[in-house]
C-alpha cells in the first residue's frame, strides 16, 4: 500500500527499503528462469551461455519422442484424477469441520494439513511402504491416490476460506422454504464457495503436475511422470530438451497462478 502524502522522510525511506528488498528477493527466485527459456531455444546440443543461434528443436524433439510424450500423457492423466478426488474428498472434509458442532476440530485440520508441513520424502517413503502392502506400487492407480492425499490439504485450506464469508443463514432460510440440504446446498451453499473449490482444484492439480519425489517411489518405466523423466534424464544425460520440457512445467505453473489470481478477483468484486 503507498504512503500518503503527509508520510515522513524515514517512512518513505524505509518504504523504499522494503520495496527495493522484495524486488531484489523476487528478481533471486525468477532469475533461474532467465537460463531455463533461452536455453531452450538453443541449437547447440550442449548447454552454452551465451547461446550463438536459435532454434526450436528440442521442443520438436520433446513432442517427438516418445518418452517425453509418455510422461506428459502419465502427468496430466495422474493431475486430473487426483485433482478429481482432492476436489471431492477436500471440500467435503472442510464442509464438515466447518460446521459449528464439529468435535476435535483443531485436532482434525491439524491432521488435515500435515502433508502440506510434513518432508515429502517421509511422506513418500510412507506411501510406498503402504501401498507395496496393497500391491499399488508401480501403478497409476497408487500414483493418482497419492497425490490425492497430498492434494487434499490446499483444497481443504481454500475451501475453508470461502466457507468463512458464508452466511449460514442462507441454509437456513433455503430449509424454511422446505428444500432439502442436498437441494440447499447444489443450489445455495455450491454457488457461493464455487470460486473457492476451483481455487482449491488447480492448486491440487499443480501439486500434482510439479510433484516428482512421491512419483519416484511409487511409478515404474510406463507410469513415469514428467518430472521424473525430467530427474532421470538430468541424472542419466543431460540433453538439451530438459529445458524445454522445463519451460513448458514452467508455462503451465504460470498459467495457473495467472488463472488462480483471476478466480480471486473474481471472488472479491
Amino acid at each position: 500500500m503507498w504512503l500518503p502524502a503527509y508520510a515522513t522522510r524515514s517512512e518513505r525511506l524505509c518504504r523504499l527499503a522494503v520495496v527495493t528488498f522484495a524486488f531484489a528477493v523476487l528478481v533471486f527466485l525468477i532469475g533461474p528462469l532467465f537460463v531455463v527459456f533461452p536455453l531452450s531455444v538453443s541449437k547447440d546440443p550442449f548447454f552454452t551461455f551465451p547461446i550463438q543461434e536459435y532454434s526450436w528443436r528440442w521442443y520438436a524433439d520433446f513432442f517427438e519422442n516418445p518418452r517425453w510424450t509418455q510422461s506428459l500423457f502419465n502427468s496430466v492423466v495422474a493431475a486430473l484424477f487426483s485433482t478429481a478426488l482432492a476436489t471431492l474428498f477436500g471440500t467435503l472434509a472442510a464442509l464438515g469441520i466447518s460446521r459449528p458442532g464439529f468435535p476435535a476440530r483443531k485436532a482434525v485440520m491439524a491432521l488435515m494439513i500435515s502433508p502440506m508441513i510434513m518432508p515429502v520424502v517421509i511422506v513418500a517413503v510412507g506411501a510406498y511402504m503402504f501401498f507395496g502392502t496393497l500391491g499399488l506400487t508401480n501403478t497409476r492407480t497408487g500414483l493418482v491416490l497419492a497425490h490425492a492425499a497430498l492434494s487434499i490439504p490446499f483444497v481443504v485450506v481454500t475451501v475453508l476460506s470461502a466457507l468463512s464469508t458464508y452466511d449460514s443463514n442462507l441454509t437456513r432460510a433455503g430449509a424454511s422454504l422446505g428444500a432439502g440440504p442436498i437441494s440447499v446446498f447444489f443450489t445455495v451453499t455450491l454457488p457461493l464457495i464455487l470460486p473457492g473449490i476451483v481455487s482449491g482444484a488447480l492448486l491440487a492439480f499443480a501439486v500434482s503436475f510439479d510433484e516428482v519425489i512421491v512419483a519416484l517411489f511409487l511409478t515404474g518405466a510406463e507410469q513415469r511422470t514428467l518430472p521424473v523423466q525430467m530427474f532421470s534424464g538430468i541424472r542419466d544425460q543431460i540433453n538439451p530438451t530438459i529445458m524445454a520440457a522445463a519451460s513448458l512445467l514452467t508455462t503451465v505453473s504460470v498459467a495457473l497462478f495467472l488463472l488462480l489470481n483471476l478466480i480471486r478477483r473474481i471472488r472479491r468484486t
